[in-house]
């Protein structure tokens, strides 16, 4: 098991790469291992390009954003990618993927997790997704479940930035400098071609959360991303 690891649970194949891209190159650069679970290839719902397109099928969307997805980890250095392919628009989720979970949690240890907001009116997968994050978390806790397993300690979980943060009660509280990774995460961001609309959105997004990241702090940063905490920081000191 590597000294650094981390967990990034996305419901669906791209939501890693616009909401989280940065935190994983930027990573990854530092020698981290970072696995991304993709639940599903968002293929009902978030693939409208694709359907567009003349004899488009269900299985041929699939392999499509499955193809995305993975050009996209490669450009962000992403130690493994995941598909569990639960489906989308609803995501299913069942006790056997909650402990499926469990058991990768438990296998990596991952030091952070990043994830969904708890409310997203636009998408219920989203929150569903957090949900299932978090509650698999407190199962890889719990001493009782499979006792012959190392149990997970407390890693924090962040709350990456929804595409509508103003109606889904989401409050960034942490700013993470990717400047020095833009270019690996805007990468990342062109290998979702079938989502292009969402490429200038989320450039946008990163340059915001880079002037307030500078106006918050005594760097100079150009491109940011936000999470929510959703535990409190346990430190040495406050500087």
């Amino acid at each position: 098991m590597a000294a650094n690891t981390a967990l990034v649970v996305s419901a669906h194949s791209a939501d890693f790469v616009w909401r989280a891209g940065g935190a994983i190159a930027l990573h990854a650069s530092k020698g981290w291992e970072v696995t991304v679970v993709c639940l599903s290839y968002g293929e009902r719902g978030e693939s409208a390009k694709l359907w567009r397109q003349p004899g488009m099928t269900l299985d041929r969307v699939k392999t499509d954003r499955q193809g995305e997805a993975e050009r996209a980890a490669s450009a962000l250095g992403v130690h493994d990618i995941q598909f569990w392919d639960l489906g989308d628009y609803p995501l299913t989720l069942s006790q056997d993927s909650l402990f499926r979970l469990v058991d990768l949690y438990r296998a990596i240890h991952p030091k952070f997790v990043l994830t969904h907001s708890t409310r997203d009116p636009y998408n219920h997968d989203h929150p569903a997704t957090t949900d299932f994050a978090q509650h698999a978390r407190i199962v890889a806790q719990a001493h009782g479940h499979n006792p012959e397993q190392k149990v997970l300690g407390a890693p924090p979980v962040f709350l990456f930035e929804p595409h509508q943060p103003e109606q889904c009660a989401w409050t960034p509280n942490v700013i993470l400098d990717i400047t020095p990774v833009w270019d690996k995460k805007f990468a990342a961001i062109q290998c979702m071609a079938g989502q292009e609309h969402l490429w200038e959105y989320y450039t946008r997004v990163g340059l915001q959360r880079g002037v307030q990241g500078a106006r918050n702090s005594e760097r100079k940063m150009t491109y940011g991303e936000a999470y929510e905490a959703v535990f409190p920081h346990v430190v040495e000191t406050l500087a």
